[in-house]
């Protein structure tokens, strides 16, 4: 074969030998700025299964891309298909994470507007006198005694302001006549009690009444 023919013909069998074009740079860039939108969607609180699969993805990527620019004959095939899933696990989890934050912050924001109701409806309770009669309790707890409370000799009657709401709930309570160490005892166990709703008119109200707990030494 003459040279010039040679050298002419080389090159044909050399270039297929060195793998299928250049590094898929664009496709990997992608992914990359996929799995970042991810992140920045929240997706390791709202979708942390698959912003983990999307990263096991990336990694595989950029495994793959390294391993492709330490060999003399390069072929970009694998990570063009890596680069691909990647883009599309990372998408998946930005998805995911969108429509989890969303429903997260409608609940929020469902649940803040019914307690402003709440304390609004709260707000208007009526005071026991009159025409109002105090509340009948259907469900009492006892206080727990505090032990610090019961070595130091401490003993009294926790006076508390409660707001019944129209199931029966204490919905609010206050302490109005305290005695130290005995206020939260006090107030845990009235949290817990429960009344037959107060009626006006037929209709259940709220109302505000005051109890007492007793804490007596043995």
């Amino acid at each position: 074969m003459p040279i010039r023919a040679f050298l002419v013909v080389l090159p044909m069998l050399i270039f297929p030998l060195m793998g299928c074009g250049a590094p898929p740079t664009a496709e990997a860039d992608a992914a990359r700025q996929s799995l970042a939108s991810a992140s920045s969607a929240g997706a390791d609180k709202y979708a942390a299964a698959s912003l983990k699969e999307a990263q096991v993805a990336q990694a595989a990527l950029d495994a793959e891309l390294k391993a492709q620019d330490e060999k003399f004959m390069k072929s970009y095939d694998r990570a063009r298909e890596l680069a691909a899933s990647a883009k599309t696990a990372a998408d998946k989890a930005t998805t995911e994470a969108t429509v989890a934050r969303e429903r997260a912050e409608a609940e929020e924001t469902r649940k803040a507007k019914a307690a402003a109701a709440r304390r609004e409806k709260l707000a208007k309770a009526i005071r026991v006198g009159g025409r109002i009669r105090a509340p009948i309790r259907i469900k009492e707890v006892a206080p727990v005694y505090p032990a610090i409370a019961r070595s130091a000799r401490v003993q009294g009657d926790v006076v508390i302001e409660a707001t019944i709401d129209e199931e029966g709930n204490v919905a609010d309570a206050r302490v109005v006549k305290s005695v130290p160490l005995l206020d939260e005892a006090a107030l845990e166990a009235v949290r817990q009690w429960h009344y037959q709703p107060t009626l006006l008119n037929g209709v259940p109200i709220a109302v505000v009444t005051t109890v007492t707990v007793k804490f007596t030494q043995q």
